[in-house]
């Protein structure tokens, strides 16, 4: 751990948690996921010795803990109550990176695994008709992981790479960049659909209150404020 040698509570704060990645696992943890491979699935970028290194260190700062799962052979891992204290901090980051840091996405920014864990946990199963939803995404620009499915069932919410051989309900259609825009709000929901770049294409019972369950990014509507000194 990097040291500052001040007594200042930013500088003591920053030891535990400015290292590389540190609130990203915990902006992942505070958003729900519980198992490394939740883990790596929202930081597809981070590499998996890290992401070991980094919780470990979590742990070892008292905001992390780790414990067996029964009946697997994997850990599960929890916050803290000073890891949980982190979610207004991470809250007023996320606010003030949609406000102030973001301008146009480059093409390494986009990344179509971290797009369908955000989808995944942004969906609303209570928001949907009766009985099991499966939500086909087709990415028109990508070779691999082009096609995703999404089954919802019981509240349950699973996202896979393989065909359930379940009806779809609904088909999503554009590319990663088109859907990506939309979902962080970059792009009109009604305007990429008016102009063809994203079309949904479904029974009218999931489409009439399309926004309901596939509510975009949780700061989606942020307003963008210009680079400019005052």
């Amino acid at each position: 751990m990097f040291r500052y040698g001040q007594f200042c509570p930013v500088a003591k704060a920053l030891e535990v948690l400015g290292e590389r990645w540190s609130l990203l696992v915990v902006r992942e943890l505070l958003a729900g996921s519980t198992q490394f491979s939740q883990l790596q699935r929202g930081l597809p970028n981070i590499s998996p010795t890290t992401l070991s290194k980094r919780l470990a260190e979590l742990k070892d700062a008292g905001l992390v803990l780790r414990r067996r799962v029964p009946g697997h052979d994997g850990h599960e891992y929890r916050l803290t109550a000073a890891g949980r204290e982190l979610q207004p901090l991470i809250a007023m980051m996320a606010e003030w990176g949609m406000r102030w840091a973001r301008g146009q996405m480059a093409d390494d920014e986009l990344d179509v695994g971290a797009l369908m864990a955000d989808i995944e946990r942004r969906l609303v199963p209570a928001a949907l008709p009766g009985g099991r939803t499966v939500l086909h995404f087709r990415f028109t620009d990508l070779e691999r992981f082009g096609a995703w499915w999404v089954r919802i069932d019981d509240g349950e919410v699973e996202v896979c790479l393989h065909d359930p051989g379940d009806e779809v309900d609904v088909y999503f259609t554009g590319t990663l960049r088109t859907l990506t825009e939309v979902w962080m709000g970059d792009l009109p929901l009604a305007e990429a659909r008016r102009t063809g770049a994203l079309k949904i294409v479904g029974h009218d019972a999931w489409l009439h209150n399309l926004a309901s369950w596939f509510p975009l990014h949780v700061l989606a509507a942020t307003p963008r404020s210009p680079r400019e000194l005052s």
